[in-house]
């Protein structure tokens, strides 16, 4: 072979090699790009020029910044993603007597329960769940989210129902909740049968043996059904699946305070500083979108017209991007982070859960650690699109050699990196179909066009 060949094919193996290293960050910003131009720009970013970051949480929990789906081309893509029963989404429904019966029924049903109640139903599920890994193996190697998926579908069924989540519902609604949140990734498109077996599920559930929580007089019988799949065995089971996957990998990629809690030294508090500082460095919301209902003043600058879609970036806002993982910062006023919104703004329709997320992931990971050393080297963002790859370490077993150890976890590096590489290009195609297949369909906007004239049509099929 020639010099010139010699070097074109070392050139082309480098290309080839150093594909993990650019290839998914040029695909992202390629996405986003496709997105804009796809899906069509609108929106008021949040912290941006029009809004700053001193204005964010004034702007946010504004009584006129209180739309949600009507009149965004945004919505038109969450509530595909979000089917069926988008238009009963708690999240998506716009303020009114509907809205306050979903969310009032909401709040009765997660109050329904005390702390004590909470931290044992909690406890007992993560246990069953962990009690399923193969005990003929030394290492698990797992996807933390799917891990834990299987945990809060549980939970929230017996926060739902009042009784242990058996087998087969428990299937059904993990099937749904790994296809929506796949689907929000763009790495799967939506599978509509795995989802309508759940709310078939849900409606026979309701017609022989409903919750003792009455649910909103304001829905129909299908939308009732619509209404807990969407609220608690989607975002719920999404959310919790998703805000474990992120603790429980940030423990296993910060291994000094993880041995930190294993010690036992730490006081009660300690863990719960680490998962603030896990929300603080990963939000689990994006952008959230918001419509005004009438302007919003402010001082010294332009009033937002009314009609205006607001897009509050939690990522931005946080300054969730880089930095020192340091849970010992919340111990301090002054090093405490001020930007730190992981439930959203009270005034403007905050997580439900709010009030008992942090104890129910302390409970889960509780009873991981007590089980598990968690190792890691896998690349942890906020998308989170490889579902958290982990290797668990049983602690009643041999401990690994240093040697051992850093070769797995090589492994586990050089693998995750590689597996980003066709992900990243199938989150490129599926989710740039996505977003031209939900603005053809036009879900929200052709139903609120629809109820507008007088009768609002099923947005449970065609999808």
């Amino acid at each position: 072979m020639s010099a010139q060949g010699w070097t074109t094919l070392a050139l082309a193996l480098a290309v080839v090699v150093s594909l993990p290293y650019w290839l998914p960050r040029t695909v992202i910003a390629l996405r986003v790009r496709i997105f804009a131009r796809v899906g069509g720009e609108e929106g008021i970013q949040a912290p941006g020029r029009e809004v700053p970051a001193e204005e964010f949480k004034q702007v946010y929990g504004h009584p006129a910044a209180n739309g949600r789906s009507r009149g965004a081309t945004l919505s038109d893509l969450f509530w595909y993603w979000l089917s069926p029963g988008p238009e009963v989404h708690q999240e998506h429904l716009e303020p009114g007597p509907r809205y306050d019966d979903v969310a009032r029924t909401t709040r009765q049903i997660l109050a329904g329960l005390s702390r004590e109640q909470w931290t044992e139903s909690v406890g007992r599920c993560t246990r069953r769940v962990l009690d399923e890994l193969d005990d003929t193996t030394d290492v698990h190697r797992v996807r933390l989210r799917d891990l834990m998926m299987p945990v809060w579908a549980e939970v929230y069924y017996e926060v739902v129902f009042r009784e242990r989540c058996p087998r087969y519902a428990r299937d059904l609604i993990v099937g749904n909740a790994d296809d929506v949140v796949s689907a929000l990734k763009c790495t799967r498109l939506r599978h509509m049968d795995r989802r309508s077996r759940l709310t078939a599920y849900l409606r026979d559930r309701l017609a022989h043996d409903p919750p003792s929580v009455p649910l909103p007089s304001t829905l129909s019988e299908r939308e009732r059904a619509y209404y807990l799949q969407g609220t608690f065995f989607n975002t719920a089971v999404v959310q919790m699946s998703e805000a474990m996957a992120h603790l429980l990998l940030a423990l296993a990629t910060h291994r000094p305070v993880q041995d930190r809690l294993a010690a036992g030294e730490e006081d009660a508090d300690f863990l719960d500083r680490v998962i603030n500082e896990t929300l603080q460095h990963f939000p689990l919301f994006g952008v959230a979108h918001r419509i005004t209902s009438d302007a919003i003043p402010r001082d010294g600058r332009d009033p937002i017209p009314a009609g205006s879609v607001l897009l509050f970036n939690y990522p931005e806002y946080q300054g969730s991007d880089g930095g020192r993982f340091d849970p010992d910062r919340w111990l301090s006023p002054d090093t405490k982070p001020s930007a730190f919104i992981p439930f959203g703004v009270t005034a403007n329709r905050p997580c439900p859960a709010r009030g008992f997320a942090v104890l129910t992931m302390r409970v889960a990971a509780e009873e991981t650690l007590r089980r598990f050393r968690l190792e890691s080297s896998a690349e942890h963002t906020r998308s989170l699109p490889s579902r958290g790859p982990c290797l668990l370490v049983p602690r009643t077993g041999a401990l690994w050699s240093p040697v051992g150890r850093r070769i797995r976890l090589a492994a586990l590096r050089l693998a995750d990196r590689w597996a980003a590489v066709p992900r990243s290009l199938v989150q490129l195609v599926l989710g740039s179909y996505m977003v031209w297949d939900a603005r053809r369909q036009g879900l929200c906007r052709n139903y609120f066009a629809a109820s507008s004239g007088g009768s609002a049509p099923s947005v449970a099929a065609g999808r």
